[in-house]
């Protein structure tokens, strides 16, 4: 009989990517454990790439699903239904945007196509400004403002896209400025690139750059871009699919480290919310929600079984303090974690905040990309139980680290052991 490798590979895209040289199938997982299908055990650093947020099989969620499952599993948003209000409700609270409106998704990429179709119907233009080493998404108009070229399989897009400094603070023409400096010349560089452009519909940027390698701009820099945005009326979304829900352990939301100019205009969530679950969605102001004048539905987006699992996971993440979890025990791992890099040639740079780490890793002494390296690591770590992601501008050659939220001190200590252990073997 064949193996389930070849199977797939028989089955599924050239590009459908698979991690390690032997993939492993993963049967089932328990709290910040899974397990594969010949009975191995791993600590999971990596949550199905940020989705299972809170842990694996949680009760609470396990429960909610299969109770209401056994009422009902699907209406569509033509009815009323109760779970998707109470949830839109409660979401539209925490996002800080006022008299905020909410449309639920079944994924990131779907949440952030539907706000640049509301930032472009809004302000009638195609234009989009988007962060270099970005990702969106895999649809075709997110792809097309990716600034991450692993990750952006096309250049046609319906979208005109103008790219930004800003995203990376370590790389690029700007990065041996002090923090203030940075941003002041990230600002200058967005002045000076509107002086070119007819008129733009919106920034998107995420707060911490997921699939770009966890990297992020210093604190305010989205804020003074904010003020710049608002002298031309151009909207301001925060994607905060990899960052919403507590991850960052600093804040909330990714926007809320640079706030002083207000919310955003419009936000994105995916991901984590539904543990697991396929949830996505975008909260708006409700003059740009409501801007659309064609008829539009969610066959999917909304269903009643992925609501409960939302709003039971968005319950214990609160009553557990989950986002105060992710400070303290954050922490501790990315200090373990940068004294297991101390003294290893190929680590450019540990980064991140909370739950959210980058281990850059480039050719010893030099900014080239090592990922082969990358792949070295993600592999030892494998063998020895952890399982961590990858990914990154410049050739793929960032590790990351984003374990499940309810991860515990002890757990830390252990990803972080055979972090150091994997990382020494090069």
């Amino acid at each position: 009989m064949s193996s389930l490798h070849d199977r797939h590979r028989a089955v599924a895209p050239d590009w459908l990517a698979l991690y390690y040289q032997d993939p492993i199938e993963i049967t089932h997982g328990e709290g910040r454990h899974v397990w594969d299908a010949e009975g191995r055990r791993y600590l999971d650093f990596f949550g199905g790439i940020l989705t299972t947020m809170t842990a694996h099989a949680l009760p609470e969620v396990t429960k909610a699903v299969s109770e209401q499952a056994g009422r009902i599993i699907h209406s569509s948003t033509l009815y009323l239904n109760r779970p998707m209000v109470e949830l839109a409700e409660r979401i539209a609270a925490l996002s800080g945007i006022p008299d905020a409106r909410v449309f639920f998704t079944t994924s990131g990429t779907e949440a952030n196509d539907t706000a640049l179709l509301l930032a472009t119907a809004y302000r009638r233009s195609n234009q989009i400004l988007a962060m270099r080493n970005s990702y969106h998404g895999r649809s075709f108009s997110t792809v097309g403002i990716t600034g991450n070229r692993a990750w952006s399989p096309t250049g046609l897009s319906p979208l005109q896209t103008l790219y930004v400094h800003g995203g990376v603070r370590t790389r690029g023409p700007y990065a041996q400025y002090t923090d203030e400096r940075f941003t002041e010349a990230c600002v200058a560089d967005l002045e000076d690139l509107l002086g070119h452009t007819h008129s733009v519909a919106a920034l998107i940027a995420e707060p911490v750059q997921g699939v770009g390698g966890f990297t992020s701009p210093p604190d305010g820099l989205y804020a003074a871009f904010r003020r710049v945005l608002d002298r031309h009326g151009i909207l301001w979304i925060s994607d905060e699919v990899q960052t919403g829900w507590g991850r960052t352990g600093d804040h909330f939301w990714g926007w809320q480290a640079h706030g002083q100019a207000g919310p955003p205009d419009v936000l994105t969530f995916a991901k984590g919310i539904g543990n697991g679950m396929s949830v996505g969605g975008v909260v708006a102001r409700a003059e740009i929600m409501n801007c659309l004048d064609a008829n539009s539905i969610s066959t999917f987006g909304g269903s009643p079984v992925t609501m409960a699992a939302g709003l039971a996971n968005l319950s214990y993440l609160q009553e557990h303090d989950l986002q105060g979890n992710a400070r303290r025990v954050g922490g501790l791992l990315i200090e373990r974690v940068r004294a297991a890099c101390a003294g290893v040639p190929a680590v450019r740079e540990v980064r991140g905040r909370g739950l959210m780490i980058g281990i850059e890793l480039t050719e010893p002494g030099t900014d080239r990309a090592a990922p082969d390296a990358a792949a070295a690591v993600l592999e030892s770590a494998r063998e020895n139980g952890l399982l961590i992601g990858k990914g990154g501008g410049h050739n793929t050659s960032t590790l990351r680290i984003a374990p499940p939220l309810t991860l515990t001190v002890a757990e830390a200590e252990e990803g972080a052991a055979i972090l150091e252990q994997a990382l020494s073997a090069l």
